[in-house]
Parts: C-alpha cells; structure tokens; sequence
C-alpha cells in the first residue's frame, strides 16, 4: 500500500509565525504532530511519504503515486483541505480525512471517501481492519476515549526536522474546564488522560537521538490537568533526563491561569526546562468571563497572577477575546491598558469564535444567531454570529486595538515591563546558542535595528538589556522578532475591509 499523508497549509495567523520564519531559516513553525503519530499507528509495511504543505509543495505525480491520501486538518486550515481534496477528486485518488476539522464538520465534506473522524487510536484500527478485507466502510465514528499509554512514537523520519522552529510532544489530552466557547472538551473530553513518564521520556529520546536541539512544545491544550502526576513523575523524570544530557531542549506549553496558584509545580516546570506557556486570559471584564464559563480566571487578580508566573520563569503569551454578549465598546480600552499592565509581550486578540461543537455554537444557534460557519482563524473579521455589540463598533474596535498594542511605541514599552519583571534560572542561554540564532541576531540588526520603522526602539530596549540583564539578551532579540511577526499581522488585520455579515 502506497500512502501519501499531506498536511494542509496555515493561513497567516498569530500562531503561524510565518513572518518570524526568515529570520532563523525555518520554513514553519511546528510539524504535523497528529498525521506523524497517524503514521506510526499504520503498517510498518506499507510505503509513506508526508507532505506539510506549510514547507513544501504538493504536485500531481505524489498525488498520482498514492493510493491513498491521508489527511488531518484544525479548522483554519479548511480551505487548504478543501483544495486538497479538490485536487484529489480531480485525479480520482482516494481520500481518508480525520482531525478536528472533520470531526465536528464531517457534513461539510461529501467528496472524502473514508472519513476516520476522533482519535485516531480508536477509529484507525476498525479502518484498517475493513481495509484489508477490502470492504472499508465511509464513516467511522469514535466510541469512547483510547488510552495513550498505547499510543506509539511520532514517525519522525518522514519529516525533515531543519525545516521547522521547534519540535513537539503531546504529554494529555482532555481539560478539567468548560469554557462555552471551546471546543476541546467536545474533542478529548473532562477528564485528562496522560501518558507515562516513561513515554515522555522515550519521545524526548527520540527527538534527541535524531539530532534535534532546541525548542520542544508540549500541545496539551491544558498541560497542568493532572498536577498531581505532573509534580511527582512526570517532571522530576524530565529534570532527571535533561541534566543527564546537557539539557538539549527548552520547552513551552498552555496551561490555565490556576498554575499561578501552584508556586511548587512552576518551580518544578521551571527546573525541569519550561521557559514559555500560553495562557487564556481571554478578558479583563468579570462579566465576560462569567458569560464564557472561564471560572478559572473569574474573581482573581490577573495581571498579579501573570506577575507571578514571570517573576518565577515561565514568559506568559496571552490569548485575548472581544465580541462576547458582555462586552461594551469600553471592552477595548480596558483590554489594551490590561496587556500594557501585564506586560504580556506576545498577546493574541481575537474577535470571539463561534466553532461547531461548542456550546457557545449551540447557544447561539437556539437564538438564530448563527450567521455563517466559522474559519477559525481568530484574526478574521468576516463576523460568522450576530453580536450584541454594533458590527462596525466590534470590528473597528478590534482593528484599532491590535493596531496600537504592536505599534512599535506600545510594543516595546510592553516588552521593556516584561523584562523588569522576568526573571530567568538555569544554564547560561548563551551557552545554547545554534546557528539559527545567530543568525536571527544578525537578521534583527538588519531588519530592525537598521532598516526597521523601530529601530530607535530596537536599540533602545537591546542595550538597555545588555547593560542591565545581558543574560536575556537572547530572548529579548527572539522577542522583538516575534513583535514584528505580530506588527506585519496586525497591520493585515487593520487593512482588512469591514465585513458587518
């Protein structure tokens, strides 16, 4: 069986970095995670090629070699999926789709022969088996959750790492909350589900043995739903493991604010190499946050929290959302002075998404208020739900404050509050130093600190790190690029013409 799995291409988004790329080489920022451990989970026998569409291209012959493509998709990359699919159809290639895209939006593509829709643990296997008594039914539905204590290594071998920024590991699945407006527990459920310390350890073996250094995401969507196995197996094992060698990596991941509350778990997260996670902060407004069922941030001191989790090590990136029904137009202001105050450098604001499967979806269907699906990129201002906010008042608002927030004047004075407060533990970053950063610091003195509208801020901000805290020299450079990747964004977002429906 010859099988061509193929990734489709991200849009230019926040989380895509793709302005970010040049300067380090790197043609994307992550590889595809969920088709490598497809990969693993089909016969050894069988010939496999990926494609990422985010760093190479797709043509006929592959297409035409397969005979079946394999392909997983997030929501904001469906109209990359459709065209695959499209093409597909075109050239009479057989198709098998799952992920979290056709997961919840199934109905949504008739031209997919065999949808494998949940984890793939579960559904892959019944596919296979039909598949090889050459019967393979077109739907296959998840029943119940597969235990990934059994789930195999990433096939890493059919990517080419040099190609992307960082590599990455999934430690759980699931989250312990219920906020209306996401769509994870719909996808992996309540109840976090984990792997063992030894698997951890055996992917980061893996990755190690294959040559990378660097970073490594953990994609939990909530990395801390089980603090009690985090703080005595899992983390100690990685502390263990990273100072046997060398401590090749640096880790990242998104957890809920709540690990702000756990001073032990940060400082064992820290020790064991994490220097980044993402949080949902969503909004500074009580009302909002009791609208979205966001419980873990509601009547709690959230700049203090973020505070806190800086001060320990961990830089927090921020997701942000207006458009709830609490909001008022004074929801801007408060966001911006909110993102100023906390000094959450890299912060992603987005127009409140509606996806299928949540039940923000449902709700707002029951008042007809649906207006079309959503396309998960949470920088589109194309508004898929009637908001209670006036549309011209929501989508101005939103253009006026991602366009101030990575203005070169707020940027950096946002950066400079992140670098007073931060503080930073183990080996010297300097010591670490790849190729690729040495040449992003040379790419920002270019692009930036020369030919860049901000370069008096550019060289504000690095010598005043030089000369106060050279030990974050590094990050501070990573930082800016990030700011121009995020000002290139926002300035997308600020020229994209109003859609009011």
């Amino acid at each position: 069986m010859k099988v061509l799995l193929v990734y489709p291409k991200y849009p230019d988004t926040y989380w895509s970095f793709r302005h970010a790329m040049p300067f380090i080489g790197k043609s994307a920022a992550f590889p595809p995670l969920g088709l490598l451990t497809v990969a693993a989970l089909l016969p050894d026998s069988w010939d496999m090629r990926l494609i990422d569409l985010n760093v190479e291209r797709l043509s006929d012959d592959e297409l035409l070699w397969a005979d079946y493509l394999f392909v997983s998709a997030m929501t904001v990359q469906r109209e990359s999926a459709r065209e695959i699919l499209s093409r597909c159809s075109d050239l009479r290639v057989k198709t098998v789709a799952g992920g979290p895209l056709f997961s919840t939006c199934h109905d949504e593509f008739p031209e997919v022969d065999h949808l494998v829709l949940g984890e793939a643990e579960l559904t892959l296997p019944r596919f296979l088996e039909d598949l090889d008594k050459k019967r393979p039914q077109r739907l296959y539905l998840p029943d119940g959750r597969p235990d990934i204590t059994r789930t195999p290594i990433p096939r890493w071998a059919l990517i080419d790492m040099r190609k992307y920024a960082s590599m990455n590991i999934q430690y759980s699945r699931g989250c312990p909350f219920d906020c209306e407006f996401c769509d994870i527990t719909a996808l992996f459920g309540h109840t976090p589900r984990t792997k063992t310390p030894e698997q951890v350890i055996a992917e980061l073996e893996t990755l190690y043995s294959m040559g990378w250094r660097g970073g490594v995401f953990f994609v939990d969507d909530n990395f801390i739903g089980d603090k009690g196995k985090l703080k005595k197996e899992v983390l100690p094992a990685i502390t263990s493991w990273m100072k046997v060698h060398g401590s090749p990596f640096f880790f990242y991941t998104e957890a809920s604010i709540n690990l702000a509350d756990d001073p032990h778990l940060v400082e064992l997260m820290v020790a064991a190499g994490f220097q980044e996670v993402f949080i949902g902060i969503e909004s500074p407004e009580e009302d909002s946050l009791k609208e979205a069922g966001k419980l873990q941030n509601h009547s709690r001191d959230l700049v203090a929290s973020v505070h806190s989790l800086q001060r320990a090590g961990l830089q927090v990136q921020g997701g942000f959302i207006v458009g709830f029904d609490s909001d008022s137009p004074a929801v801007f202001e408060k966001q911006f002075r909110f993102i100023q105050e906390s000094g959450i450098v890299t912060a992603m604001v987005g127009i409140l998404m509606v996806l299928r499967g949540t039940k923000l979806h449902s709700r707002l269907c029951r008042e007809g208020r649906i207006i079309s699906t959503s396309s998960g990129n949470n920088t589109d201002t194309a508004l898929t739900f009637v908001p209670k906010m006036s549309p011209q008042v929501l989508i101005d608002g939103y253009q006026r404050l991602v366009r101030t927030i990575y203005s070169p004047d707020y940027f950096y004075a946002r950066l400079m509050t992140f670098l007073k407060e931060y503080r930073r533990s183990g080996p010297s970053p300097f010591s670490t130093l790849h190729r690729r950063d040495i040449r992003a610091f040379f790419r920002s003195i270019l692009f930036l600190g020369i030919l860049g509208k901000e370069r008096l801020h550019y060289w504000k901000v690095f010598l005043w790190t030089l000369l106060r805290k050279p030990r974050l020299l590094p990050l501070t450079i990573t930082l800016t690029i990030y700011g121009f990747h995020f000002r290139t964004v926002a300035e997308q977002i600020s020229t994209t013409p109003r859609s009011d429906s």
